[in-house]
Order: C-alpha cells, then sequence, then structure tokens
C-alpha cells in the first residue's frame, strides 16, 4: 500500500496550521538539540588529543565544561521538545475528533444504522490517538533525522574520504531495507484496528442489550460470539506484531553492523598512523550516532504504520457524505405559527429494495391533529423519520408549509419540528443542559415556564440542586415517566410548528399519562401535531384519522366521521379495541 503524500499533507496542513509558532518552537528545539549532538564528539576529540599531546589544563577545563554544559542544554531541549510535541499533538488530535463527531453526526440514519456506536467511538478516539505521534514529532523527527545523518556524514567526509564514502554506503542500505521491510506492516495494523473497532462495538451492544439478552437466554451464544470477535483480534494483532518484531530486530541487527565498519575503519587509520586517538574515537563516536537516527527512522516508521492505518480509516470516514444536505438554493423560510404537512405519492424504502411506504399521500392543514394508527411494521415511524427529514423520500414529495422538504435547510426543518418518541436520551449533565441541549442561550424563565405547564417543576424543586442537578447518563435514577416528561419540556423549549409524538405515552403509567394529558392539550395548542399510537385515548383527541398497512394508506378521514361509519376501518377498530387489534 503506498501512502499517499498529498493526503498526509492537507492532514497536517489543515491542523498543524493553527499552531504554527508551537510547531516553529518544536523545529528550533529539536534541530538545536541535534546541533549539539554534533559539536559534543568534537569538544571529546580535543579533550583527548589535547591530553595526550600534553595540553594546558585550562584549556582541557574549558573542554570538559563546554561537554558538560552542552549535554545538560541538550536534555533541557529534549524535555522542551517533548513537551511543546504533546502540546502540539493534543490540540491537533482534539481537533480533528471535533470536527470527526460533528461529520458523523452529520451522516445519514442509514449510516449509523450499520455502524455500532462503539465501533464509531473507536474510529473517532482509537483511531485519533494513533495520531498524537504523527502529529507531534513525526515530520520534525523525520527532518531532524536526516539532517543528522547527512550532517554526521558530511563532518566523516571532511575527517577522510574513505570513511565518509563506507559509513555512507551503509547508510543508505540501511535506510533502503527499513523502508522495504516497514511497509510490510501497514496492511495488518489496519486489519487489526478494524478488528478492535467491531469488537468494541459488539461489546457497548450487548451491555445495552444486557436485559433483553438474559431474558431471551443468549448469555452463552453472546459469549460465543465475543470469543470470536476476540480471537480474530488476537491474530490481526499478533500478525501486526510479528511483522513490527522483525523490524525492530532487523534494525537492530543494522545498528550492530554499522559499529563493526565504523571500528574497522577507526582501528584501521589509527594503527596506520592516518588519524590520531581523538579522531579514530570521533569515527567510532559518529558511528554510533548514526544508529540512533536510523533506529528513531525506524520508531517513525512504526508509528507511521499504525498512524497510516487510522489516517486511512479517518479518510474513509470524512469521504462519506449524506444524501439529505441543504438545497443549492433555499426556499423562502417557513412562516411562524402552526405548518402544513403534505405527503404526495411518497415511497420510501431503506437499504433493499422493498418498499416500506408506497404511494402515501395525505394533508394535514395547519392547527389540525392527525392520528396515526397502525400495525407493527406498517410505516409509522418512518413518516416521522420522512417528516424530521432524517431520510428523503424514494419518490413523491413531502411538503412542510408550501415549500418540498428539500428545498429547505435541514437545521430550519428540524428547528421546526419536534418529536418526542418512546425512547427518551437523557445525558450525564444538569436537568438544565439536559432541557436545553446545552444552549446557554435559553433563560432559566423560559425552562421554569415549560416545567411549571408540565407540571414537573415541583419535582425539580426536590432535587438536591435544582435546574443544576446532575441526571445519570441513559436516564438512570428517573422513571420513565420523569423521563418522558423532560422530552416534552425539551419540545416546550423549542416551539415547533408541527409536533409529532411517536408512541410517546407508550411507556407511561396510568398517574404518568394523567399528568400529561394537560401537557400534551398546550403543546397543540397553535400547533399542528400527529399523533402516532396504540392506545384509543391517546387518538381520541385527533382531528383526523390515518390507517396504514403495509406501507399503504387504507383509511384517511375526519375522526368523528370515520367512527360513525360503521364500514369504516376506524370503526371495527373502536368496536374490538384498538390496542388489541393492532398487535
Amino acid at each position: 500500500m503506498k501512502p499517499n503524500v498529498a493526503r498526509y499533507r492537507v492532514l497536517l496542513g489543515t491542523y498543524l496550521r493553527p499552531q504554527a509558532r508551537q510547531v516553529a518552537l518544536l523545529a528550533v528545539l529539536l534541530l538545536t538539540g541535534i546541533s549539539l549532538q554534533l559539536v559534543n564528539p568534537q569538544v571529546l576529540r580535543y579533550f583527548l588529543d589535547t591530553t595526550r599531546a600534553g595540553g594546558s589544563q585550562p584549556g582541557l577545563v574549558l573542554a570538559a565544561a563546554l561537554y558538560i554544559a552542552f549535554a545538560v542544554l541538550r536534555q533541557v531541549l529534549t524535555v522542551a521538545g517533548a513537551y511543546t510535541g504533546n502540546q502540539v499533538a493534543w490540540n491537533a488530535t482534539n481537533r480533528l475528533r471535533k470536527d470527526l463527531t460533528l461529520h458523523l453526526l452529520r451522516l445519514d440514519m442509514s449510516f449509523h444504522k450499520t455502524h455500532t456506536p462503539g465501533e464509531l467511538i473507536e474510529r473517532v478516539d482509537g483511531d485519533v490517538s494513533a495520531l498524537v505521534n504523527f502529529f507531534s514529532e513525526f515530520l520534525a523527527r523525520m527532518l531532524g533525522n536526516v539532517l543528522l545523518v547527512a550532517g554526521i556524514l558530511a563532518l566523516l567526509f571532511a575527517e577522510d574520504v574513505r570513511v565518509g564514502l563506507g559509513l555512507t554506503i551503509y547508510s543508505v542500505i540501511s535506510v533502503a531495507l527499513l523502508a522495504a521491510v516497514q511497509g510490510q506492516a501497514q496492511r495488518r495494523w489496519a486489519a487489526e484496528r478494524q478488528a478492535m473497532a467491531e469488537m468494541n462495538g459488539f461489546i457497548e451492544e450487548r451491555i445495552a442489550g444486557t436485559e433483553d439478552i438474559r431474558t431471551a437466554g443468549a448469555a452463552a451464544y453472546s459469549l460465543y460470539r465475543l470469543l470470536s470477535l476476540l480471537r480474530r483480534w488476537l491474530v490481526r494483532q499478533r500478525a501486526a506484531f510479528v511483522v513490527s518484531s522483525a523490524l525492530i530486530n532487523f534494525s537492530n541487527l543494522l545498528s550492530v553492523a554499522g559499529y563493526a565498519v565504523g571500528l574497522a575503519l577507526a582501528v584501521y587509520l589509527y594503527t596506520h598512523a592516518q588519524a590520531s586517538i581523538g579522531t579514530a574515537y570521533l569515527i567510532v563516536a559518529y558511528t554510533g550516532m548514526l544508529a540512533g537516527p536510523i533506529q528513531s527512522i525506524r520508531e517513525q516508521a512504526r508509528d507511521f504504520q499504525a498512524a497510516a492505518a487510522s489516517v486511512d480509516r479517518i479518510q474513509a470516514l470524512l469521504a462519506l457524505q449524506p444524501t439529505v444536505t441543504d438545497p443549492p438554493q433555499p426556499a423562502p423560510p417557513l412562516s411562524a405559527g402552526p405548518l402544513a404537512v403534505a405527503f404526495e405519492n411518497v415511497s420510501f424504502h431503506y437499504d433493499d429494495d422493498q418498499d416500506v411506504l408506497q404511494d402515501v399521500s395525505f394533508a394535514v392543514q395547519p392547527g389540525r391533529v392527525l392520528g396515526v394508527l397502525g400495525r407493527t411494521g406498517s410505516g409509522k415511524t418512518t413518516l416521522t423519520r420522512l417528516l424530521f427529514r432524517l431520510y428523503d423520500p424514494t419518490r413523491g414529495r413531502l411538503c412542510l408549509g408550501e415549500a418540498d422538504l428539500r428545498e429547505l435547510p435541514v437545521a430550519e426543518v428540524r428547528g421546526r419540528v419536534g418529536m418526542v418518541t418512546q425512547d427518551v436520551q437523557l445525558f450525564q449533565a444538569s436537568i438544565r443542559d439536559n432541557l436545553a441541549f446545552f444552549n446557554h442561550g435559553v433563560a432559566d424563565a423560559q425552562i421554569v415556564r415549560a416545567l411549571e405547564e408540565l407540571r414537573l417543576w415541583d419535582w425539580v424543586q426536590t432535587r438536591p440542586q435544582g435546574l443544576d442537578t446532575v441526571l445519570a447518563s441513559g436516564g438512570g435514577g428517573q422513571s420513565a415517566g420523569e423521563a418522558q416528561l423532560l422530552a416534552f419540556a425539551r419540545v416546550f423549549l423549542k416551539d415547533p410548528g408541527v409536533v409529532v409524538l411517536d408512541e410517546a405515552s407508550s411507556r407511561l403509567d396510568p398517574a404518568t399519562e394523567n399528568l400529561l394529558e394537560r401537557a400534551v392539550d398546550r403543546l397543540f395548542a397553535g400547533r399542528t401535531a400527529i399523533i402516532i399510537a396504540h392506545r384509543l385515548r391517546t387518538v381520541q383527541r385527533a382531528d383526523d384519522i390515518l390507517i396504514l398497512e403495509a406501507g399503504r394508506v387504507v383509511e384517511y378521514g375526519p375522526r368523528v366521521a370515520l367512527a360513525a361509519d360503521p364500514r369504516s376501518r376506524f370503526y371495527q377498530l373502536l368496536q374490538t379495541g384498538l390496542e388489541e387489534a393492532l398487535a
């Protein structure tokens, strides 16, 4: 797999350019440290030759002091470089995590239905974390090591052309061999990270479904599936580590070979009186120093393997584009107040070719309430997903107000349509943030007013810190009724023109549902509403009734007229018992 240099250049430029000063400081620190590495052997060569020649003590003391000072300064520069590099890396990767998360949130629901939350967490956090060294040190160290090798070889050429030529040949061969070997690991590291993502996604799903797994007696099967995923991860990780370990051992072998070459050249020149003891030491020292940058190049190559695999996976995610997008020329903004809703010959299917909705047509006038009934799988929830523009129709036209949804910005559609579903997602945050979705522009007075409408304000006041009380993630610590009431308060704050209740009262006990009745009346006042429900009591407030069967409209009309017509499907449901008939 050949690396796409332009791709890495764009990635580095995007996330390092805002930190240009820190990156420049990091480069200066690294290059200064390299310069001190080249100077110190020269100082020690002078010390050895001067000592052998019986030189003056002040000169020896000065050389020793310089050697120590350079060594200490180099350590200080190393620490400063490590600190600066980590600052640069974490700033860059945190920004990349933010951009990647936002991109994933904008992708279509079809993507999220085929990728588990655990897998996406691994892609966002695990893959990005693998780029820390890539952002902080890769280019700087690679450039620095190349310059260090070039500086060492130049100084060796200055001492003796034969030494410089011999060690240049050794360096070229070493780098070429390491480059050939390291290319074998990138594919294996990519496979290892994919296996890890799949395993994390599996664990996340099974933990979330613990109750259902226990009820179905599927614990043993789940453990067997986990074992198979762990085994596959082990095989792929082991293959990646074997190749990387081979690269390490090969690098060490080259290092030993380099020392042998340098030592042989130094001994030859010294025994033939062609070099002083200091020069012989210099050759051996520089030869040893060559092992350092070549080893570092090998380490950077290893990190690049993991980084390249992660970059490929990140770029694959970023290359995905949502099909639900804003129009090039948006329609005029929607008017305030209740909005009309119209489905015109709408058909829709998910990933397969079988239509979930087939030529669905109906219209809800502004301010009216539509009750949608049908068996499980008849397409009721799909209607709401299309209206909220989580998907676009496969065929037909869906209008909000006077505009086709595809002619409106996505944010405007979702700002004017409020939805309360059966499952409520609460965040580990304060009640205030859960209701306002972390929008600090929503005043407490608005929140209190919404809670008072729901008669939930007294409950909030019993919490230890009132609106600042932190709720448990996922709704732990709250009853289903309390969570549902909080979801209603969210819609109150949003103040949409259309409200959709998707079986929102199916999990409520009778006492809480009675409490909700007044809130529903208040919420529907001055708004268009669509109710999807199994309970007869819920649809009694509907002005119109729509009955779906196998994705088709089998009945649509005013509720009162349908309830009085013995030939209507709605009349038969009322006589049979709605919950039983739709079960």
